[in-house]
């Protein structure tokens, strides 16, 4: 493993004080698996107390104590960051992840540590000084096989692992072990923090090319039945005119690849477009219905907020997200909807949908729920509804912002109006008549509200 001069440095300081420093985690599993060498690594030292290792670092950057009960020290330097820790034993005294007994030792054995990691991948270790792999629990003959085996019985005591399982599983492309699969389904998620199940939702939705694999072990771990708006998507039926592809869950898996493919890179936009495409139908369960020779789901969009509302909930607080989420959900026909009758369609409709959503952020939806099937259409790419869009909102100046109305209360005011609801009511019509484009500017609005204050 190809080493940095100042990780090669620290190491051989650590060991001129008699100790040993192992490079650990995720980084030596990339590796192994032919991946860009991280910046940022995860080290173990044996053999050196924490006050004394906190010497042995601070001459290489600054130290910050991230957790020195628990012997956690990050290393920030020129170059790069390291997460430095203590071995330590960790017993499970409660309920939730801070119900462990943990005492860092630097006295353990590498393998004694190590036994303690989720699955065999991420238990592996290279030792920088004696350029040796370590391995005891042969997690490279799981990565050369592509599986994800739990390291021990410890695996159980957190059951975040069963999500950990999920997200390594998408964007490794592994699958579980069978008695990892056995063991994960009996595992109680219930009693996880938001903090923690949304940051493995974030992993599994912004870094694997193809989350439908985490989202399958989801449900092959009985995962599902703590997400009941994600489970009540399977076997609900679609109209094979729309949807060949089979049920709702089927389609969901196949959006959310497409959403996939459309992330830009920037967490915030892309954690929107995920959610947006993960719960897009969660309206169909409630409102799919046999009529009329078809299977239909009326109102499904408007319906769709409230369980979208509810699962996010589970998940964060931000209410940011939770809102331009559940609106896409909402308003993600409205593309296609527009598009097919666009020769009817005015510019105070597009006007409208732009001050109800970010017109960008909805053609994403809809672009992933349209290809995340397979018609024709779908599997030919088509889905001209996104350029007429676009070319709709940016002639009318409505593709980055939502319209702004010219007339404001300063502006009544000026013209002699008192305080009060009437302002309010003026305002309301003032600015539908710009949605309308009957006034176009602040000129035009200033003379309708003089016409309108002395009829």
């Amino acid at each position: 493993m190809q080493l940095s001069a100042e990780l090669s440095k620290l190491a051989n300081a650590v060991h001129q004080h008699g100790g040993q420093t192992i490079i650990v985690g995720g980084s030596v599993r990339d590796y192994l698996l032919g991946r860009l060498h991280p910046k940022d690594l995860d080290l173990e030292v044996y053999g050196l107390e924490a006050n004394e290792l906190e010497k042995v670092l601070s001459q290489f950057g600054k130290v910050l104590r991230v957790g020195k009960s628990f012997g956690v020290l990050k290393l920030i330097t020129q170059r790069a960051e390291y997460d430095v820790s203590l071995p330590r034993r960790e017993s499970k005294t409660g309920k939730g992840h801070r119900g462990f007994l943990v005492d860092a030792d630097p006295r353990m054995t590498f393998e004694e540590a190590s036994a303690r990691r989720d699955f065999t991948v991420n238990s592996i270790g290279f030792d920088p000084i004696q350029n040796l792999w370590l391995d005891p629990h042969r997690g490279q003959e799981d990565l050369k096989k592509g599986i994800l085996r739990h390291v021990g019985p410890a695996f159980a005591e957190d059951p975040l692992r069963v999500l950990r399982g999920a997200q390594f599983a998408a964007r490794l492309n592994f699958q579980l072990a069978p008695e990892t699969l056995e063991l994960c389904q009996t595992l109680d998620l219930n009693e996880l923090s938001r903090e923690r199940l949304l940051g493995e939702f974030n992993k599994l939705l912004l870094r694997a090319e193809r989350p439908s694999i985490g989202l399958a072990i989801l449900r092959e771990t009985k995962a599902l039945r703590f997400f009941p708006e994600l489970e009540a998507l399977i076997d609900v039926p679609q109209d094979p005119t729309w949807h060949p592809e089979g049920c709702v869950w089927t389609h969901t898996l196949m959006v959310v690849d497409e959403a996939a493919k459309l992330r830009i890179g920037e967490e915030k936009a892309d954690l929107i477009l995920m959610f947006g495409a993960l719960c897009h139908d969660f309206g169909k369960p409630e409102t799919t219905i046999w009529k009329d020779g078809h299977w239909r789901s009326p109102a499904h969009d408007v319906l769709g907020m409230k369980p979208t509302e509810k699962f996010l909930r589970r998940l964060t607080d931000e209410a940011s997200l939770i809102e331009k989420v559940t609106v896409l959900v909402r308003e993600h026909l409205r593309p296609s909807m527009l598009y097919n009758d666009r020769e009817k369609v005015t510019p105070g409709a597009i006007r409208r949908l732009a001050l109800r959503v970010s017109i960008p952020e909805l053609l994403l939806v809809a672009e992933a729920d349209h290809f995340g099937r397979t018609t024709e259409d779908a599997l030919r790419r088509e889905f001209p509804a996104r350029k007429w869009l676009l070319d709709q909102a940016s002639q009318l100046d409505v593709h980055d912002e939502k319209p702004k109305p010219f007339l404001q209360g300063r502006h009544l005011l000026k013209l002699g109006m008192r305080p009060g609801p009437e302002i309010g009511k003026v305002l309301k019509e003032a600015f539908a008549l710009q949605l309308d484009g009957a006034i176009i500017n602040l000129e035009e609005a200033k003379t309708w509200a003089n016409q309108r204050l002395n009829s």
